[in-house]
């Protein structure tokens, strides 16, 4: 499951001078929690409801 990105590497390239630099805590994969949120959207899901 780890390796469904809906973003391919160009799109990730573009968008990562978008992201918050870590301060101090690592940071969870930014590519992961876009094709999360694109999913989200895209089936109209709640929240709650996203895959793990």
């Amino acid at each position: 499951m780890s390796n469904l990105f809906l973003l391919t590497d160009e799109q990730m390239e573009w968008l990562t001078p978008f992201f918050p630099k870590s301060h101090g805590k690592p940071r969870v994969d930014d590519r992961r929690v876009l094709s999360v949120i694109i999913l989200i959207n895209i089936n109209g899901l709640r929240w709650c409801a996203p895959p793990a």
